[in-house]
């Protein structure tokens, strides 16, 4: 399941993935970049959560971060 903070424009595919970035404001007023990530065709339901990830002053520049992180994450995955 992604999160429900994760409007359904910032989830996409990559690879055989259901990739969920978003950002989450902080007291601080910095936004965390978020991840869930989903792999598509397992039987076991393969989620993998990644909480801030870094910090940013734009939720637009959060949800970005998480999104290339997870590509970058998937492909150094599928090398093995």
């Amino acid at each position: 399941m992604l999160p429900a903070s994760t409007s359904p424009e910032t989830c996409m595919r990559y690879k055989g993935y259901e990739v969920a970035p978003s950002a989450r404001p902080l007291p601080s007023g910095l936004y965390a970049a978020n991840l869930t990530i989903e792999r598509d065709a397992s039987p076991h339901g393969a989620s993998f959560t990644f909480d801030a990830l870094d910090y940013f002053f734009e939720a637009d520049h959060a949800v970005a971060y998480a999104a290339r992180w997870a590509r970058l994450w998937i492909d150094q995955r599928s090398k093995r």
